[in-house]
């Protein structure tokens, strides 16, 4: 049985990034466990999920409006119509490869946006009741690679860590999570960040790395996997995200800083031949199956030159949400990937279907 979040019951939920992987889970926990009206503001780039969002118009209290962060004015008319009790902050570019190849967009978006956003809400805020203020937050969601990474024998990040951005998308962030702390102490804005580990689940899009291994296997295209696949990532499944979120902005003071993260630490090889494994299961008919006397999936695993600046490990410490807010992820990382890995067959599956018609 899922919680009921006391506070957001009844309240009005502004979410920028709505449409893409994360913010789209939110949303549907939000539906399926509250009353509260939530108006979604996204710029529909590439990696939106269409397929939420078309699920979405069956609830009264959902709104959308297709708009851009960095447009002050469209932003300012949408949070001033809307009158949100709390702003959940997602609209974000987050794909470390495509940050290397363009950081101008990284900064653009999750920069100067953010700057956008929060003199805005600094406008709104100001014109609140008293009543309105005390119940006020904005909440920021951002990511673990602001830390950097670890090496083998080092504790996981807690709340403390230094940041040590590598990437521009890891610089971006950060940037954006110094720009909400000033802003909350210098105009004292009543602000909230938590910072999450590797995301996995359904409608993810193929360019991040589950999706994109499911999605070339099936297809029978190389499975590229840079270095010699030993960087270790700590994965988190979205819907436990989305139920973090939840509890941390019903629940959570403000000025908290939280992290997210799964415990399930594990190598990027080895991640990858659970994919595999899981699609000789999945898929015995395939024509790469084992069980059809093909050459089995891991054939396609193609190790290729690593990425620059690859961070080698990635771990959370989730004690102090855990011990400040009850919060626990649910998913064991084996389900969780297994039933991943089901979504997207049975997902590719219809579209072959489809396209073939």
């Amino acid at each position: 049985m899922l919680p009921k979040y006391r506070e957001l019951n009844c309240a009005r939920i502004f979410v920028t990034g709505g449409a893409g992987f994360i913010g789209s889970a939110v949303i549907r926990r939000l539906l399926k466990t509250t009353e509260a009206t939530i108006l979604n503001f996204d710029k529909l780039t590439y990696a939106s999920n269409e397929l939420a969002l078309n699920k979405f118009t069956q609830f009264k209290q959902y709104q959308f409006i297709k708009g851009d962060i960095c447009d002050s004015q469209m932003l300012e008319n949408a949070i001033f119509r809307f009158k949100p009790t709390y702003i959940l902050h997602l609209a974000a570019e987050s794909h470390v490869d495509r940050s290397i190849t363009g950081p101008a967009e990284f900064i653009t978006t999750n920069i100067v946006g953010t700057y956008e956003l929060l003199e805005v809400v600094r406008k709104y805020y100001a014109q609140l009741s008293l009543e309105e203020q005390a119940k006020f937050k904005l909440h920021h969601i951002s990511t673990d690679e602001v830390y950097g990474d670890l090496d083998a024998t080092e504790p996981p990040f807690t709340e403390e860590n230094t940041y040590k951005p590598s990437s521009p998308y890891a610089a971006s962030k950060a940037s954006s999570d110094h720009l909400i702390r000033a802003w909350g102490r210098t105009y004292a804005l009543p602000i909230i960040i938590t910072n999450c580990s590797n995301n996995y689940g359904p409608y993810q899009y193929p360019e991040k790395l589950i999706p994109l291994m499911i999605k070339n296997a099936i297809e029978g295209q190389p499975m590229p996997v840079y270095g010699d696949g030993s960087q270790v990532r700590d994965w988190l499944h979205v819907d436990d995200h989305a139920s973090a979120l939840c509890t941390v902005l019903n629940s959570a003071n403000v000025g908290s800083t939280y992290n997210i993260g799964g415990k399930n630490e594990i190598r990027n090889i080895d991640l990858v031949n659970m994919i595999c494994t899981y699609l000789e299961e999945l898929l015995p008919n395939h024509p790469l199956s084992l069980a059809s006397n093909g050459p089995g999936f891991q054939s396609l695993i193609q190790f290729v030159n690593d990425r620059a600046g690859h961070d080698k490990r990635y771990a959370i410490d989730n004690s102090k949400i855990q011990s400040e807010l009850s919060w626990y992820p649910s998913y064991q990382f084996e389900e969780g990937l297994f039933q991943t890995v089901k979504w997207y067959v049975a997902f590719y599956t219809e579209k072959s279907a489809e396209a073939n018609l």
